[in-house]
């Protein structure tokens, strides 16, 4: 197997309108498992950011549409794929559960040393180098939980706490259109529930309880985007394995 491609900065990102004024943000050139869906959504009075990728690479240098307008910045929780670029931003949200790791990321507390790894990638950024790869602190200006909403003037996010894969999961639900901004509580790939701080009994409530949403499209963490039929099988899914696996708050269902 030969060496890597070597892409540098103007060449990383790739941005993809989904429609609904919806922009998927990606890395193409890290792999699937790992590459984190970046999601912008265009309001009216101020846009919105959902999560910012890996952050070798500046989101506001190297994506024009981030810098716009005036966005807020949300992290859908503080695994390192997620909120790399988040310093960037000046206008921050975070749950309180992991605000103390997004004001200092280190990679213990991001995952980042358990997966930031040459593995991650199909072509290697140029400057590249695990072992000194690094979270920049970006303390939130706002710390978000169940039930806030995140408003872009002319649109309306609800902020669904999803405790699970991590304490301060947060996904983002847009009522009338029924677009669900999910984090990694749930996307078509396999969801993990195995890493510093997750709790397989928060995930399995957090799932029972964001089943009953009226989904028209679910715009996952990782992985593409999918419609309710998928969304009641991935989380029917994983059910059915702790089901199986003995999980005593599913015993009696």
């Amino acid at each position: 197997m030969g060496a890597l491609p070597v892409i540098d900065a103007p060449n990383w990102y790739e941005t993809i309108r989904m429609g609904d004024g919806v922009t998927l943000i990606h890395e193409p050139w890290i792999k699937p498992f790992f590459r984190c869906n970046i999601w912008h959504v265009r309001g009216r009075d101020r846009d919105l950011l959902y999560d910012t990728g890996l952050g070798h690479f500046s989101l506001r240098r190297h994506v024009p549409l981030v810098t716009e307008r005036r966005i807020i910045c949300v992290a859908s929780h503080t695994h390192f794929d997620h909120i790399g670029c988040h310093h960037e931003f000046p206008d921050r949200c975070v749950h309180r559960a992991e605000a103390e790791i997004l004001a200092d990321p280190r990679n213990e507390w991001t995952v980042a040393d358990r997966y930031a790894t040459d593995a991650m990638f199909d072509g290697m950024p140029l400057g590249w180098d695990a072992a000194r790869y690094r979270i920049l602190p970006a303390p939130a200006d706002r710390l978000l939980g169940q039930g806030d909403v995140v408003d872009l003037g002319d649109r309306a996010f609800e902020v669904i706490h999803t405790p699970g894969h991590s304490p301060g999961g947060i996904a983002l639900y847009e009522r009338k259109t029924g677009i669900l901004l999910s984090g990694d509580i749930v996307y078509d790939g396999p969801l993990i529930d195995d890493v510093y701080h997750s709790a397989v009994d928060d995930y399995v409530e957090t799932l029972l309880r964001m089943r009953e949403l009226d989904v028209a499209v679910v715009h996952g963490g990782h992985f593409p985007s999918f419609g309710k039929v998928r969304y009641h099988q991935l989380i029917d899914q994983y059910l059915a394995q702790k089901r199986q696996a003995g999980c005593h708050l599913l015993q009696a269902r």
